[in-house]
């Protein structure tokens, strides 16, 4: 018998001032048998730093043809995919050709992982790579509660997480494209 995911109550009170968005939002989201925290925790800041209105948490682990998270439009199309983790370079080729935007939020160690998966694709022209600090990252995802508040604050590139625990600065650093200012 499968292990159940886990659910996570997410208060998140995001302020975006390189984008100009201030947002309060609530939601629930999965956290499969197999996820760790800090992928969860990788997954929460992606939500974060390429939030739109109809940013929406797809099966990921659950499911290889969909996402971590992605932006549909109306009529169905995939806009924005975006990965978390340490895909392969098969793997951000094959997602890449399946959206006009693809946003990989990576972390962990990246040093042998950007020379054999990353820079076989940085030619891809719809890509955008950012990673996340390891240390900062297993500080903020250490022991999460099921019933989670996070304020975000992103400014001139920065990225700051504050929770129950106090205030964490998690060190972004762009590896393929770039975060763009405009919604």
């Amino acid at each position: 018998m499968a292990l159940p995911s886990t659910t996570y109550k997410i208060d998140l009170n995001l302020t975006d001032i390189d984008r100009s968005i201030y947002e309060s939002l609530r939601f629930t989201v999965a956290r499969h048998p197999s996820e760790t925290e800090e992928r969860l925790a990788s997954r929460l800041i992606a939500y974060a730093l390429f939030y739109q209105e109809n940013l929406a948490f797809g099966r990921g682990l659950s499911d290889v043809d969909e996402p971590a998270l992605w932006e549909k439009s109306l009529d169905g199309r995939v806009l924005h995919w975006i990965e978390v983790g340490q895909p392969d370079s098969e793997r951000i080729t094959w997602c890449s050709r399946r959206t006009e935007k693809f946003s990989l939020v990576a972390y962990g160690n990246l040093r042998v992982w950007q020379t054999k998966c990353l820079d076989p694709v940085r030619s891809l022209k719809n890509i955008n790579v950012v990673a996340l600090g390891q240390e900062a990252l297993a500080e903020l995802s250490q022991d999460l509660p099921r019933s989670l508040s996070w304020s975000v604050m992103i400014s001139d590139g920065e990225l700051f997480v504050t929770d129950e625990r106090g205030q964490h600065e998690i060190p972004i650093e762009w590896l393929a494209g770039e975060r763009t200012t405009s919604n």
